[in-house]
Parts: C-alpha cells; structure tokens; sequence
C-alpha cells in the first residue's frame, strides 16, 4: 500500500517489524521450473499416478516457496488444477504461471517414446510434460488445447534435448510454418510463445518467427544476440540444471543416454550468458531442475555470478522475470500497488550472492501477497 516516508501511518492493528541491519528484497521469481518434475526421467512420469505426481508437487512447490520463490512459471507440465490450489489457498506454493503440456513434434523433444514403441496416448489426464503434433492443423489445434485450459504461455520445442530419447542436440524441430501457427494462436490469445533451444540456427529460426523467450540458450552466438535486441525478446538460461545433471543426475533417474548429451551443453553455457549479458539481452533466471536436484534451485545464482554483477542477477530473478510474466509493477519490486511480495534475509545479496543460496540460515521472513509464509524473525 505504502513504503517510506516520514508521514506513513501505520494502521493501529498492524503489526510491525523492524528490521534493522537486515535486507528487504523483492519475492524470488524462477522462469524455468518444473513442479511435477520428481524424477529425472520425465518419460516415466506419463505413466503415474496423476494424484501421486499433484501430491509431490504441492510438497515441492512448498519447499520452492520456502527457499524464496513467491513466484514460478513452469513450462511444461503443470496445469490449472496445480494453479488453482495455490491461488485459492489450498496449498501453500509459488505464484504458479503454467503452460500445460509443452508442445513436440515426433521424435522431438518432449516426445519420450523409446525407438521400438509406436503408441503414445497424449490424455489430458496422463501427467506427461508434452504433446506430440505434427503439421499445421495439428499444432494450431495442439496451441488452442492449452489456451483453452487457461495456459498463460505456450510451450514449443524448438531443438533436440538433454532429457529426450531420440533426438540430437543440435536438430531443428517445427517446420517454420508451424512454428507461425503457434505463435498466431498464442497472440489471438494475448499470451506468448516459450521456446526450448540450444543452437544459434534453432533459436534464431525461433526468434523470426515471433518466439517471445528461448529456454537455455547455451549454443547460441553474435547472430542470435542480435535478434534478442531487434525482437526485444527474453532469454532464460538454465545452467545449474547441468551442473547438477552432471553431478548427480544418475541418482535421480536421468538416463544413460540423456547422460552422454549433457557435456554437450554443460560446458558453453556460461560462455552464453556472458555473450548475451555483454550485449545487454533480457535475462530471466531458471533452474530446470529435476527430481531431488530441485533443492539446487538457488544455486543458479552464484554460478551465474561468475560472468555477471550481482545486481543484475538479481534483477532477472525480479524485474525483469516479472516483465516476461507481464507482470511488471506487480512483481518483482517494492512499490506502492505491487502484490507484496517481500524476502527478509540476514545479510546483503549485492555484495555476496552466497546470502541468497542459504535459506535455512539467512531467509528469516517469506512474504506473499501481503501474507506472512515463512517467519524465522
């Protein structure tokens, strides 16, 4: 309602904190997360229980709040029923921006079939991550399923991928015709296009056509950059999902052969976000963890500060997340007409990172939509 000033008055029945020596910073926002994630090998997921993978999800969505996260989009996977139990108070969890399931062409991305299967069932119900069309109708009618549910993004598979059985890192997947029918379909809604790529060819093909943020990016180059600016499109790198990936992805169910992709990846991503920060591209923060490597979540900050000042990191966790939402002046600042989104920790993020990575011991008060979550003071 306010901040500041000499002539604030507090309400009699307020009650108030004083925080001296503490930070007062804007509710987190991850642009990349998978909530019904539980495992990393997402092809399983299809064959569960809806009801089992909605229960890990609102536990998980808790623990993501709890590290600071008052706010997520996820881009495949989560759907109106997860969003409703957080907006209606029925679980405690992130302000959820969901896309539904995340479009795939055969043999793409999100197509998850071993080579030796040929049924795949695309149910509504089953709790897979992606759809699989092919062709313009099929991909207009695939766009219009998601939008219909109240999807605030679409979801395109623009290349290969780590977590994907059959594809190469570096295919292009969507015809351009294609990809042009999901953004049309997403603009006569109002809402944008989300697109999963690697490659500077997949990306920049993305781009032309009218993507509004590429998800991970670690291929790309100087040509891709330059469509960011011209587009005044999002980038959202995912880096620590490959150095958690690397580490310990066999552990939680990723693959043998999602395993020998990752170094494909792991290694030039870095080198991305430097090129792309450089070059002053918008930069939105992910994780993209999976399974028991979602406790990485606020890892990304300091690899990320490796190549970029903290303030910037920062603000792609905050303002300019909540531009990419739509959201900007009610998400990620502390301003009058805002949806009080507030963090209190022990220490200073801008001058170490390191503050934001230690919840248990520095976050001493969640706050969301003016609502006390977490309170440690």
């Amino acid at each position: 309602a306010a901040v500041g000033g000499p002539d604030l008055e507090v309400p009699a029945e307020a009650r108030v904190v004083d925080l001296a020596g503490r930070t007062l910073m804007p509710g987190l926002i991850d642009c990349h997360a998978h909530v019904n994630a539980h495992s990393a090998n997402l092809p399983g997921l299809a064959d569960e229980s809806p009801a089992y993978v909605a229960l890990l999800a609102a536990n998980e969505m808790r623990a993501m709040l709890h590290r600071g996260f008052t706010t997520v989009r996820d881009p495949g996977g989560a759907d109106f029923g997860l969003h409703e139990a957080v907006a209606q108070g029925i679980v405690d969890g992130p302000r959820l921006y969901f896309g539904g399931k995340a479009l795939s062409q055969t043999g793409g991305h999100g197509d998850g079939r071993p080579r030796g299967r040929s049924v795949r069932d695309d149910h509504q119900c089953c709790p897979d991550m992606s759809t699989v069309c092919d062709g313009v109708d099929e991909v207009r009618r695939a766009a219009r399923e998601q939008l219909r549910t109240g999807a605030h993004h679409v979801k395109i598979m623009l290349s290969g991928g780590v977590a994907s059985p059959t594809d190469r890192i570096d295919s292009t997947q969507f015809s351009l015709e294609e990809i042009r029918a999901i953004v049309e379909e997403a603009e006569a809604a109002n809402r944008y296009v989300a697109g999963h790529a690697y490659t500077a060819r997949a990306i920049n093909r993305g781009l032309e056509a009218g993507v509004r943020s590429i998800e991970h990016g670690n291929l790309l180059d100087e040509s891709s950059v330059e469509l960011f600016l011209e587009r005044d499109a999002f980038l959202v790198p995912t880096l620590v999902t490959y150095d958690r990936m690397a580490a310990e992805g066999a552990e939680h169910g990723l693959p043998e052969a999602s395993l020998a992709k990752n170094p494909l990846v792991l290694d030039a991503g870095l080198k991305a976000l430097d090129l792309a920060h450089r070059a002053g591209v918008n930069l939105c923060y992910g994780s993209d963890l999976l399974g028991g490597m979602r406790r990485h979540q606020l890892r990304e900050f300091t690899i990320r500060g490796a190549v970029q000042p903290a303030a910037d990191v920062i603000r792609s966790a905050t303002v300019t997340a909540a531009r990419l939402l739509g959201e900007d002046g009610r998400l990620g600042r502390i301003v009058p007409g805002a949806l009080a989104d507030m963090l209190v920790l022990d220490g200073d993020p801008l001058e170490d990172l390191a503050v934001l990575t230690d919840p248990e011991e520095r976050l001493k008060m969640v706050v969301q939509g003016g609502a006390v979550k977490l309170d440690r003071l």
